[in-house]
């Protein structure tokens, strides 16, 4: 098995039964650990803070005849 980045994105390499070589996205595979708020949110939320908050600008972006603004981040920044 091989990981290297290919049509822009990380990608995992190996060889099928049939013997024919095969990827995937890295992120369809258990090749990494899963991520750390996915593990400690143990299926209690769906969402991660910062990407709710990357969601309602890209939204509150595409309504027509209002000019954008940027959703305040009220997090802790890391």
């Amino acid at each position: 098995m091989v990981r290297k980045k290919n049509w822009g994105e990380d990608r995992v390499f190996f060889f099928a039964d049939d013997g024919q070589l095969t990827s995937l996205p890295e992120g369809w595979t258990d090749v990494d650990p899963p991520d750390p708020f996915v593990a400690i949110a143990d299926g209690r939320s769906m969402f991660r803070v910062e990407d709710l908050v990357a969601l309602a600008s890209l939204l509150d972006g595409l309504r027509p005849g209002k000019p954008r603004t940027r959703v305040k981040r009220n997090t802790p920044e890391r």
